[in-house]
């Protein structure tokens, strides 16, 4: 089977400037050597602290971070250094929900603009079909049609990111890539659109690549897991194998630092015992 995403040994360096005029000064290296692969329908958990990379490694997938080595495959397809229309197509096979609905919509844009921006500019869908895509895909998020009219700052906060959900699925992409989609959301909110990411997995055969610093929702969603820190990869394999014994002592750092999902639960559930108590 060939896999919906290959990345090998790749490199992302970012250049530094100087002075006034902004002449070059070196460079950063953000991305040293990543590789990995994720099936079809396979969810991949990338984790990491801030500033391990995470980021990088997804606009580069993405196309929009410089690449200075390595491959990047969309579905056996060489896309790593894709213009015009190859890079046009690559958009359309791999598209991102950002972390911050509220600043990855656009504040004047209805709904059903919104979602119909990738439809229109990347399969030249138009009237009466681009009307019912929409339609369709607020459905499949959980949404009323009556919802297309509206603006982002008449929705809350898990509204405006099941919109972005909308619009990332709108093309059929062979790559989803989540950047931290649900940590400016309510806790009970984030366990909705995770339940929402795993449904629409499941119904569409999406392939994701979920980054995250929330070892409690990686364990929810991904197949496999993938540590970074400072720039590579320390660790990876199953999510089970990764996460229930970790060989790596990043790692074990980094579960013992971060509190999960499960944990907030647990918390806010004993507080709410001991208030009726």
């Amino acid at each position: 089977m060939t896999a919906a995403v290959e990345v090998t040994g790749l490199v992302v360096d970012y250049g530094l400037r100087a002075g006034i005029l902004g002449r070059a000064a070196g460079s950063v290296r953000a991305v040293d050597g990543v590789s990995f692969a994720i099936e079809s329908g396979q969810t991949l958990g990338l984790v990491g602290e801030s500033g391990s990379g995470k980021t990088s490694v997804a606009r580069a997938v993405l196309g929009i971070a410089p690449i200075s080595a390595g491959t990047v495959r969309l579905r056996g397809t060489d896309v790593t250094h894709a213009t015009g229309g190859a890079r046009r197509g690559m958009r359309r096979h791999a598209q991102m929900v950002f972390q911050q609905p509220t600043t990855s919509l656009d504040p004047r844009r209805s709904v059903a603009s919104s979602i119909s921006e990738p439809l229109v500019h990347l399969m030249a869908m138009r009237g009466a079909a681009l009307d019912r895509r929409v339609v369709e895909l607020l459905g499949l998020v959980g949404l009323e049609a009556e919802h297309a009219t509206r603006l982002p700052r008449q929705l809350s906060g898990g509204q405006r990111q099941r919109v972005a959900i909308a619009r990332a699925i709108a093309t059929s992409p062979a790559l989803v890539v989540c950047d931290e989609p649900t940590s400016s959301l309510d806790v009970s909110v984030q366990a909705q659109i995770i339940n929402l990411l795993v449904r629409l997995q499941g119904e569409l055969g999406l392939t994701y690549l979920f980054i995250s610093h929330d070892l409690g929702t990686v364990r929810q969603i991904a197949d496999t897991v993938a540590v970074m820190h400072l720039g590579r990869i320390v660790e990876s394999g199953p999510v089970a194998t990764v996460l229930g014994a970790p060989t790596d002592e990043y790692t074990r750092a980094l579960m013992a630092a971060v509190p999960s999902i499960d944990r907030v639960r647990r918390r806010t559930a004993v507080q709410a015992e001991g208030t009726r108590a």
